[in-house]
């Protein structure tokens, strides 16, 4: 069996040890399932994305857990937009990236601030009542607002420090029927904060989660009234992206740099 190339990122930051990292595998073809998901338990990020070149700026996406296959993923996209653009790909002005069950990603490098802008579809999360469960996900807390996704239980805290100190029951959580929890707040210098938290996956809090923005993004732009949004996780790590909604589309910006690079040497196997 031949080795495979591994590029880990850090996503959303310009700083070494910041944001959230990814792993990037290119890859001919996809290999099997189960060996995907076997690198992706090794890698024990919060994604491992593995890359197909189809044709010039055209590309085949798959995003793995350390547990499970996912249908969406912006962190590990823009790392791997990084590795295909500076691995030779500076004379693309734009990537596309094709999903099983999102869609095609189009990411644009942005050459005046040394990042990366990616076009998802918007997904529009819809009002819902809360409930005992939710409530106990939060510890008690009790929530403004409760919106569901395509993918995740939205919550809406009163402030920035409700967020940050929320110390949430991940048990309760893993047992809700989605992909995670998001919390979010009005930013004190950001227009929106939040926190993500998917134990079902196994990620207990994801550092700074691509995807939740595009559910985040039409829901405080709404709220604030404007279509151009700045916003921060609040995981340790921290991150910060750049959203705007445009009609059925959100573009998230945003930063990544190289960790490291190797190869995965499954000639042994």
């Amino acid at each position: 069996m031949h080795n495979l190339p591994l590029y880990q990122v850090d996503a959303f930051t310009d700083t070494l040890f910041g944001g959230n990292p990814a792993a990037v595998v290119p890859v001919p073809e996809f290999p099997s399932d189960k060996l995907m998901q076997r690198i992706a338990a090794e890698n024990n990020l919060s994604e491992t994305a593995f890359v197909v070149i189809r044709g010039k700026g055209k590309f085949d996406i798959r995003w793995f857990t350390p547990t499970t296959e996912v249908r969406l993923c912006g962190h590990a996209t823009l790392a791997a937009a990084h590795v295909l653009y500076r691995s030779g790909g500076q004379d693309l002005d734009k990537l596309r990236f094709k999903t099983k069950l999102a869609g095609t990603i189009v990411v644009s490098p942005d050459t005046d601030e040394g990042g990366y802008t990616l076009s998802f579809p918007a997904d529009k999360p819809r009002k819902i009542k809360s409930s005992k469960k939710i409530r106990g996900a939060l510890a008690g807390l009790k929530p403004q607002a409760v919106y569901e996704g395509t993918d995740d239980l939205i919550v809406v805290l009163k402030d920035q420090s409700q967020v940050e100190s929320l110390s949430p029951n991940h048990h309760v959580i893993a047992k809700l029927k989605h992909r995670g929890l998001t919390v979010t707040a009005p930013g004190d210098k950001v227009d929106f904060v939040s926190r993500c938290f998917y134990p079902a996956l196994g990620i207990q809090e994801d550092p700074v989660t691509g995807s939740a923005h595009t559910a985040l993004a039409p829901l405080w732009a709404k709220e604030l009234k404007k279509k151009k949004l700045t916003a921060r996780q609040l995981s340790p790590r921290g991150g910060r992206l750049y959203c705007e909604v445009r009609g059925k589309k959100v573009r998230i910006s945003g930063q990544a740099i190289t960790y490291l690079a190797g190869q995965i040497l499954l000639d042994r196997l």
